[in-house]
């Protein structure tokens, strides 16, 4: 059995301990298996540059961060545009699946990398999935590998700036990596003691976020800490188109800075934007996640050993099943505004501005 591997999208803490566990797994229990990695991702099919893993490439890379295979972005609306030669990235990746020998194909990714793991699977080819991302924005998933190490390294974040935001006496805004989804945010700013949360799913008021920040000064509360996801936006831009919400902001990409200036200037406070960026998805994955990813990769094993394929895994109620690639593509797993999350947070008097 011939398995192809890639990894798809943004890197994430958790790619290499589930190439792990799976190759691990396939070697153990799949009779005559050829592993072959293929190169950044969806890139690398397009291109058919593959080279096949011995037992020892699945040695070591536990804890490593990031993905040995490499990876890249290939937006799925280009996956059926022609070229000059009428020939499209589906037909280039369908001829070198074929060309590969593959009687499987493995895709770690996200949101974008399942839209195109259904595409090829609707076009005969043997895929199976794994959900990868840390904004665990994957329908029909519980938890997705990496989030858990993402949502640790934002908490310690906004724990840092704690200790800053207290001694100056400040504000602190801090900029949450989820441009659609907010669970990192309501994780990390659950998790992290902030005093307001700012997320896609809930339009906020800036109004409502001062009149929070200017109580709790009002109150001899000396600084306050808000986590704002990149994706937050205001009631009023939320009715807005992407472009024209991009050209109200002035040139920014997201609503912080804007926020930021208001803030200061009506709860007469001194703040400051905090963005840790990439750091939030790079490094070694969590204990959980190296769990996780381990039960994921090999559970995958067991699916190409069955022959069950057109399917992602996914963890439900406790338990690693899978769902039909069909079914859960191009779906998000968005925060429900009134989830039980939200309401633990706004109990104990945390704003979301609404």
């Amino acid at each position: 059995m011939r398995i192809g591997i890639l990894t798809s999208g943004g890197d994430c803490p958790g790619l290499n301990a589930v190439i792990r566990g799976f190759g691990k797994y396939a070697f153990e229990n799949i009779k005559n298996v050829e592993l072959f990695g293929i190169a950044d991702g969806y890139g690398g099919l397009i291109r058919g540059e593959c080279r096949e893993m011995k037992k020892s490439d699945f040695t070591g890379i536990l804890t490593l961060g990031g993905t040995i295979l490499g990876t890249s972005r290939q937006p799925f609306k280009l996956m059926t545009v022609e070229d000059e030669n009428s020939v499209t990235r589906l037909d280039l990746m369908k001829k070198n699946y074929k060309k590969m020998g593959l009687d499987c194909l493995l895709t770690l990714g996200g949101a974008g990398t399942h839209k195109t793991a259904a595409l090829l699977s609707a076009e005969g080819c043997n895929v199976i999935g794994l959900p990868k991302t840390i904004d665990n924005d994957i329908w029909g998933t519980d938890v997705t590998f990496g989030f858990h190490t993402a949502v640790d390294i934002a908490t310690e974040c906004i724990d840092r700036i704690h200790t800053t935001a207290a001694s100056h006496g400040r504000t602190m805004l801090v900029e949450i990596m989820g441009n659609k989804a907010g669970w990192l945010t309501l994780y990390a700013g659950i998790a992290g003691g902030a005093d307001v949360i700012l997320l896609p799913e809930i339009p906020f008021s800036p109004e409502k976020v001062a009149r929070a920040v200017g109580k709790r000064a009002d109150a001899g509360k000396a600084f306050s800490i808000v986590a704002i996801a990149e994706g937050a936006m205001t009631a009023e831009e939320s009715k807005m188109k992407k472009k024209e919400r991009a050209q109200s902001r002035g040139g920014d990409v997201t609503a912080t800075n804007a926020l930021a200036k208001y803030i200061a200037e009506k709860a007469d406070v001194e703040t400051r934007v905090v963005v840790p960026g990439h750091i939030q998805r790079g490094g070694s994955p969590s204990a959980y996640d190296r769990v996780l990813s381990t039960e994921f990769g090999s559970f995958a094993g067991k699916l190409a050993q069955d022959g069950k394929f057109g399917v992602t895994v996914a963890m439900v109620d406790g338990k690693v099943t899978y769902n039909a690639l069909a079914e859960i593509a191009g779906k998000a797993k968005l925060v429900p505004p009134d989830c039980q999350e939200v309401k633990t947070a706004e109990s104990i008097g945390v704003s979301f501005g609404r």
